[in-house]
């Protein structure tokens, strides 16, 4: 069965509405024997002549009638769909987004983001998941509406993506540390045992690899899968833990931080979310919201 023309929905609304040809031809900029051809194909698909005539004029039929109460909602619906998204209005937005990120991000800016947005749409509310690995599914089927991290060559490449910040890595002891005292050399920084984040587990990072650089090497005497562990191990015990500068900002209160002896590569945190919510007013302006929390100025503890 062929599916029939929905453009004629429109010129069934303007039909029944003026119950005339030629009246409806003028108001859709039509000839009257283009919306006599119209007309045609309108009985033909729905089985019924709509219009008759009845002395000089056209009188619509049961059918017609029936159609008439019916037709104008569904195209004003259609209308209302094809045109842009209304200014959003923030103060009356009922929404729940949910976020991505690990558990140094949520510590570092999700107080700050929760006041804007209490602030600006108190209505809304962030649920904040847990990110145990790079997979972009929850993005693609909508269970997650942003996520925060560094693109890896794995990244699904229909993923937008924006850089927020830089972040550099940065060592990290407890209060009465040897370290706390005095320049922390490569030598000394060496001479430590530490606390290595891997996620899959791995035991050298592009820490050994600058040690090695400079003919020293490490004690790697713990493994964890996290930042917010390896902070725990170090403001527990003697070991040394090298953590990102601005993800780990709140969770090093207390403790003393230095920067690294030897040279690491930055890492660039991106915002990342699926192109189907690109336009969308409600997801435009949550990701404004990020990046304009992620724009404030770290803190940095100076040993």
């Amino acid at each position: 069965m062929t599916p029939p023309d929905l453009n004629l929905l429109v010129t069934l609304d303007v039909l029944l509405a003026e119950g005339s040809v030629a009246v409806a031809a003028r108001r859709l900029r039509l000839s009257p024997s283009a919306m006599s051809r119209a007309l045609a194909r309108l009985r033909e698909t729905t089985g019924d002549p709509l219009l008759v005539r009845a002395g000089r004029g056209l009188v619509p039929t049961p059918r017609a009638l029936e159609l008439r109460a019916r037709v104008g909602p569904v195209v004003q619906e259609a209308e209302e769909m094809l045109r842009p998204a209304s200014a959003l209005d923030l103060q009356r937005l009922v929404a729940t987004f949910s976020i991505r990120a690990s558990d140094g991000f949520v510590e570092a800016f999700g107080p700050a983001l929760i006041v804007r947005l209490q602030e600006e749409a108190p209505s809304v509310r962030l649920r904040f998941v847990q990110k145990p690995d790079k997979d972009s599914a929850s993005l693609r089927d909508g269970s997650v509406d942003l996520e925060t991290g560094v693109i890896g060559p794995a990244q699904s490449p229909e993923i937008r993506a924006q850089a927020l910040f830089s972040d550099r890595f940065v060592g990290v002891v407890r209060q009465g540390h040897p370290l706390a005292q005095g320049e922390v050399t490569p030598d000394r920084y060496a001479a430590c045992r530490h606390i290595l984040v891997s996620r899959r587990g791995r035991d050298a990072g592009p820490i050994d690899e600058a040690l090695e650089a400079v003919g020293l090497r490490r004690e790697v005497a713990t493994i964890v899968g996290g930042f917010s562990g390896a902070l725990a191990l170090a403001r527990a015990s003697d070991l040394v833990a090298a953590v990102p500068e601005r993800h780990t900002q709140t969770m090093r209160a207390g403790m003393i931080t230095f920067p690294l002896p030897v040279a690491v590569p930055e890492i660039t945190v991106s915002l990342l979310w699926h192109p189907r919510l690109d336009a969308d007013p409600a997801h435009r302006w949550l990701r404004d919201c990020v990046r304009a929390i992620c724009r404030s100025p770290p803190a940095f503890v100076q040993a």
